[in-house]
């Protein structure tokens, strides 16, 4: 699944058709407990998880699967150059980092010419709206153009959690700058038999405002 709205990889092909995926070395970025590796395995590829965290690849120990499970910082790959026939990250690593370039430029060293990396991350837009699945979440209430990140902090105000706002425009100028080739900006509609609401996300929102944003890039 590339979002919330329940786009399917299966139907949306945008690593390319499933029976093609079989020998492919695929890497996901920011794989959490590694739900897309999973599906890639299946299809007979030959995924590596990769995420910065050890507590969620902790999570993937436990479910389960014969791919590896790598901890690393996305901005700094410990692969080699051309290792992989494709990458994606499905709400992974890049809304989370100040320098979505250096993540970028990563993925594309470690990618073969041709490769291809699709990722999802929420759309910029609803940067603007509040994180309400009902009708208060409909009104604009901060501007679209304010990079300040969101931040969490514990009770000794430490970062436990930070996301970068970055505009549509900004994102395609980092695709760009990190040398790949923009090939498609998919932004899901939401589906009718989607009925569910969670945090800020629900059929009433996504029938009006789009909600996700997927980056298909190639390395030329």
């Amino acid at each position: 699944m590339w979002g919330p709205e329940g786009l399917d990889e299966v139907e949306a092909e945008l690593l390319g058709p499933a029976e093609e995926l079989k020998g492919r070395d695929v890497l996901e970025i920011g794989a959490g407990a590694a739900q897309c590796a999973r599906w890639l395995a299946a299809q007979g590829a030959r995924p590596v998880a990769l995420d910065i965290s050890h507590r969620q690849l902790q999570h993937a120990l436990r479910i389960g699967g014969t791919f590896p499970l790598v901890c690393a910082d996305a901005g700094a790959l410990p692969f080699a150059d051309g290792s992989f026939d494709l990458a994606c990250s499905a709400y992974g690593a890049l809304p989370f980092v100040a320098d979505p370039v250096r993540v970028l430029t990563e993925v594309r060293r470690v990618l073969r010419p041709g490769g291809r990396f699709v990722f999802s991350v929420t759309h910029p837009i609803r940067w603007a709206f509040p994180d309400e699945p009902g009708p208060e979440g409909l009104s604009v209430s901060a501007s679209y153009f304010d990079r300040t990140p969101y931040v969490e902090q514990d009770e000794d105000g430490r970062a436990v959690y930070v996301e970068h706002h970055r505009t549509l425009g900004d994102r395609v100028r980092d695709v760009v700058a990190s040398g790949f080739r923009l090939v498609d900006l998919v932004e899901p509609e939401w589906p009718a038999w989607n009925t569910s609401e969670w945090g800020g996300w629900s059929p009433l929102r996504g029938n009006l405002i789009p909600g996700t944003a997927i980056f298909v890039c190639v390395r030329d």
